[in-house]
């Protein structure tokens, strides 16, 4: 089977560098689930997104070794690449598993509204300093499954500095990990700017909602891949 994928980085720098790789395969409504996750492990991305009804926004969201019901990166991505290929930010997005999530653009920033009792859950465990997160290698001991390193950069400010580890959606690490920023915000509830991996940058905040969260970021086109599975 050949298949065309758009390719975008989410939750690049200011300078359009680092973020996480994502591919979006549109008109799949007929692509069978199993060739998600082979899709994204040929790739070798933590998601893929395929859009199954472009004018409604339905999607699935497949990690290497499963279909996810919520992911922050891939959410933000599509939506950016929903508005390039239709010429307007969806209002929602419509993952298969879980409830509509919102979406709309401001400025460089796409945003995401979502429920986050639908993101996956992660252990947070906060280190005394930036410089103790960078020094972080694999395997770190004590590591749950799913679990988010973080420090202050500037805690009046909202600032912070975090790696996140996911052996248990089939990745190492993961560069920039949406759902967590979602659950950070909840967490802190305030307004948080997320360092993340290499060099990316994620923004989140606590939605009006009680229980939503809201994540934005910047992102980029790469050049499109076609794939023979």
């Amino acid at each position: 089977m050949r298949m065309t994928v758009l390719v975008v980085r989410v939750f690049t720098d200011e300078a359009g560098s680092f973020g996480n790789e994502l591919g979006v395969v549109l008109d799949a409504a007929g692509l069978p689930d199993e060739l998600g996750p082979r899709l994204t492990a040929h790739l070798g991305f933590h998601e893929t997104v395929f859009v199954d009804d472009l004018a409604h926004a339905d999607l699935r969201i497949f990690a290497p070794t499963a279909e996810l019901p919520l992911a922050g990166h891939p959410l933000v991505g599509v939506a950016r690449v929903l508005a390039d290929v239709t010429g307007r930010v969806p209002e929602v997005l419509r993952p298969r598993l879980v409830d509509p999530v919102e979406t709309w653009q401001d400025g460089e920033l796409t945003w995401i509204r979502a429920n986050t009792a639908s993101a996956p859950e992660f252990a947070f465990t906060q280190l005394d300093s930036p410089a103790e997160v960078e020094a972080l290698s694999l395997p770190v001991p004590g590591q749950a499954p799913k679990d988010q390193f973080w420090a202050w950069i500037d805690e009046p400010a909202g600032e912070l500095r975090a790696r996140t580890f996911a052996e248990a959606l089939g990745m190492g690490e993961d560069e920039a990990t949406g759902s967590a920023a979602l659950l950070q915000a909840q967490r802190h509830g305030r307004e948080l700017t997320i360092r993340q991996g290499r060099g990316s940058v994620l923004h989140a905040r606590p939605a009006p909602q009680p229980g939503w969260s809201e994540v934005g970021g910047r992102v980029v086109d790469e050049q499109e891949r076609v794939v023979e599975l």
